[in-house]
């Protein structure tokens, strides 16, 4: 059976060679060819030995998810649709700044822990992505962005940063999310600062810790609300873990984090959680956790029975805020006209969850997308 190289990190890709005769230095080469190059023709490989090439022809492929579609916003948002087979898509998206360029990446084909704002939760679940599949987004995404031409002189990343902000919960995908972690941190891979790569979680308190001790990079966490009650109803994960669980986690995240904050990431719902005395509550909640809040417009999708807070509201929502000293912006939304903007994300997913009621109007519009 031949092993996809995507899916190894520089140990395993190692252990790989090594096991079929090869030195150590070997991978290092292999690894600049496959993620820095976005190389996959073995002959192409100049430097490497050719009886390496032979063997990695015989032995082993390079496949990243298929690109289906690559859509472009108004804004100059990049929307890229994946195939990960099973009759599952997956997306990601990439946005252009001045200073940066950040491609926000999926773990999971939909997610399991159904956020009742979000668009990809609301189409169930099917599976983890592999770290091939991971990691294959950077890599296809390079690609099309022409960021590969880096290796002939080009000063500046035109993808600087990463976000795990995609479809899926990272953490319910860890094993496969630290390997596709530790290939963008790999200098001879992607070179990304672990400052620049950014996990966002609804809060799986045990992963949390893992991912401190294994891969610590910058940590988001979703929020959305500064009580129990209700971070019940908008996100579930909470009656399993509730909020003072996930501070103390982050807390303790923050003894290895690259950063000395925490970001929260808080979805503006009109009139769900978007009061005044909801922000003091939130105010009071995090008074003992290093952090800064990231407040997100409600992005609406259909079927969804919330609504955006009023541009008036969230701006009395940041003042709160930032006159108790707290550092909050707001999230400029992007890529709206093409399904891109933060909680739109819905791919085509075989779900396996029996969300029965839901799959149909996600199915209806990725067929659209898919065909664009």
């Amino acid at each position: 059976m031949t092993v996809n190289l995507l899916d190894l990190d520089a140990a395993r890709l190692t252990a790989f060679l090594a096991d079929n005769g090869e030195k150590p230095f070997r991978a290092r080469q292999v690894l600049r060819w496959l993620h820095r190059f976005g190389q996959r023709d073995f002959d192409a490989m100049t430097d490497i030995a050719k009886s390496l090439r032979e063997k990695l022809k015989a032995l082993a492929v390079v496949v990243p998810p298929g690109l289906l579609a690559d859509r472009v916003s108004d804004d100059g948002t990049r929307k890229f649709l994946f195939d990960v087979g099973g009759g599952n898509v997956i997306e990601s998206v990439f946005i252009p700044e001045l200073d940066r360029g950040t491609l926000c990446i999926s773990t999971q084909a939909g997610c399991a822990l159904d956020c009742s704002f979000c668009s990809t939760g609301k189409q169930g679940f099917n599976r983890n992505l592999t770290v091939a599949e991971i990691v294959g987004q950077l890599w296809q995404a390079r690609q099309a962005l022409g960021a590969c031409q880096e290796q002939k002189g080009q000063s500046e990343r035109v993808i600087s940063n990463v976000v795990l902000m995609g479809m899926g919960e990272p953490l319910a995908n860890l094993d496969n999310t630290v390997t596709a972690l530790r290939l963008m941190l790999d200098d001879h891979a992607y070179g990304l600062s672990r400052r620049r790569v950014t996990v966002s979680t609804s809060g799986l308190v045990p992963a949390m810790d893992r991912l401190r001790d294994e891969c610590a990079v910058a940590l988001a966490v979703s929020l959305h609300a500064p009580n129990d009650r209700l971070r019940d109803e908008l996100v579930p994960i909470n009656r399993k873990y509730p909020l003072r669980e996930l501070l103390a986690a982050c807390l303790r995240y923050l003894e290895k984090a690259p950063r000395d904050f925490v970001t929260f990431e808080y979805v503006m719902l009109d009139g769900v959680n978007d009061t005044d005395a909801l922000a003091r509550e939130l105010l009071a909640l995090t008074r003992d956790v290093p952090c800064k809040f990231n407040l997100i417009p409600f992005n609406p999708f259909p079927g969804s029975r919330y609504r955006r807070s009023p541009a008036t509201r969230i701006r009395r929502f940041v003042e709160l805020l930032s006159d108790a000293g707290v550092v909050t912006t707001t999230r400029k939304t992007r890529g709206e006209d093409i399904a891109a903007a933060c909680g739109q994300l819905a791919g085509q997913v075989l779900d396996r969850t029996q969300r029965t009621g839901r799959r149909s109007f996600v199915l209806h519009l990725d067929r659209q997308e898919v065909c664009t």
